[in-house]
């Protein structure tokens, strides 16, 4: 079989009771960041428009799915689609090694919305999402070596969200290579700088690469036939070969840290800061000038004073800034309402990025999974009286292998994300829920318990 065909062999035949404990354990916790991250997302005016959308596609008598908090049910292509904008609303989900970008955002609310409209259980819906993201790990690797201009993460995410729709419908692995040639062919066009030069709602393309998939499969299902995937292309066949014996997602999936809720690039200079600034005890007001040494993308990314949610998140000095004055980034610091705020304002003002040809190629290294790599910035402090703090060479803790995850790290994270759209009770109970979600009989109880707001 060429490597499009054991992809859709493994597609079409994994099972819960055959993947290894750590597969099982990671699929969790990517279960529990990635709904946390789409809680909190439905806060964005991005969530709202999509939900508006999505809700003027009524679902029939069966097979409704529900948009987390909106409380709508609408086909399950049309809730992937507004719950994956939600789900990367604030740019706190998961990162994938090999695809070089957001995977779970579209992977769980694909998983999600299939699961619930055809009434599966958590143990169906967690090993859908590994499913997807083992071919989201290997088709996006392909896609960006293939492609010239750096697609965001629909693109190649089309892809995987169709395997995670095929294998919870079912389809045989001749029907699963076809939604997948579907998907690619189908696969927005994701021109990923222009949007981080203009950042916009489009930004990663994730509500489209969850609807493309469902869709994809949804047609195979009923004999549309697509083309040759990339995956079976032979000089990939040594990134594809391996699936369901190697799961890439165990070292492969990152998590963003608790109150680190803006694009991964700026992670590091934002942590640089920060720590300056606590080693120092730094008065925020003594600051004359904050610079940062850069990768291209970082620098890429600007120090505008934003306007929009979406400025916010793609930029360096909005975050770096938040973070020193607010101790995080979340919510409360992303949202429309607080772009106003004065101090950070001030602050943000004075940072200015410096790009690095060292950091570009520890950069390129990283991007090729090289151990060498590294996103790394440095942050260098000035303040009125002549004093000058350089933090060195930082990361920003997006590492494969990542350390300092466990169960009560998820937790906590995805405390202080529900905790601003639900109350602590409703909190307490989702959490009780989900601890054992391979047990659960029907995904349905849990997005019965959050189909509203309140």
């Amino acid at each position: 079989m060429n490597g499009e065909a054991l992809v859709a062999d493994f597609v079409a035949h994994i099972t819960w009771d055959v993947l290894p404990e750590p597969v099982r354990h990671k699929a969790w916790m990517c279960l529990v960041d990635n709904l946390g991250a789409t809680l909190a997302g439905t806060l964005t005016r991005v969530s709202q428009i999509a939900t508006e959308w999505a809700a003027q596609r009524p679902a029939g008598p069966d097979g409704a799915a529900t948009i987390l908090l909106h409380g709508q049910h609408v086909p399950a292509a049309a809730a992937a689609f507004a719950n994956g904008c939600a789900a990367n609303g604030i740019d706190i989900d998961d990162s994938a090694r090999y695809a070089y970008g957001h995977a779970g955002a579209q992977i769980f609310p694909t998983a999600l919305a299939v699961a619930e409209a055809l009434a599966l259980n958590g143990a169906q819906m967690l090993t859908a999402m590994v499913v997807g993201y083992e071919v989201a790990h290997r088709v996006g690797r392909c896609w960006h070596d293939h492609h010239n201009v750096y697609q965001a993460c629909g693109s190649w995410g089309s892809v995987a969200c169709a395997a995670v729709a095929a294998h919870l419908m079912g389809l045989s692995p001749a029907q699963a290579q076809h939604a997948l040639g579907i998907a690619e062919y189908h696969a927005p066009n994701l021109p990923m700088m222009r949007d981080v030069d203009h950042p916009a709602m489009v930004k990663h393309g994730i509500g489209w690469g969850a609807m493309t998939g469902v869709i994809a499969a949804e047609l195979a299902a009923g004999g549309f036939t697509g083309i040759p995937s990339i995956l079976g292309v032979e000089e990939y066949r040594p990134w594809v070969e391996n699936i369901g014996q190697e799961y890439l997602m165990v070292e492969g999936v990152a998590w963003k840290s608790q109150g680190y809720a803006c694009c991964g690039w700026a992670h590091a200079a934002t942590e640089g800061a920060r720590r300056l600034v606590q080693e120092h005890d730094i008065d925020l007001d003594d600051i004359v000038q904050i610079q940062v040494e850069a990768f291209h993308e970082t620098a890429r990314l600007g120090t505008r004073l934003p306007a929009t949610t979406e400025e916010a998140q793609f930029n360096v000095a909005w975050p770096l800034a938040a973070m020193l004055v607010d101790e995080q980034v979340g919510p409360a610091q992303m949202l429309g309402r607080r772009l106003d705020d004065p101090h950070i304002r001030a602050l943000a003002q004075k940072v200015y990025v410096v790009e690095s040809e060292e950091l570009n190629a520890l950069c390129r290294l990283f991007e090729q999974g090289d151990p060498r790599g590294r996103f790394a910035s440095i942050v260098t402090i000035k303040l009125q009286d002549g004093r000058e703090y350089n933090s060195g060479m930082v990361d920003g803790g997006l590492r494969f292998p990542q350390p300092g995850w466990d169960e009560g790290v998820m937790e906590k994270k995805f405390r202080w994300l529900a905790e601003y759209v639900l109350e602590p009770a409703r909190v307490d109970a989702v959490v009780d829920l989900v601890q054992d979600w391979e047990r659960v009989s029907n995904v349905g109880q849990l997005t019965e318990m959050l189909g509203a707001s309140a």
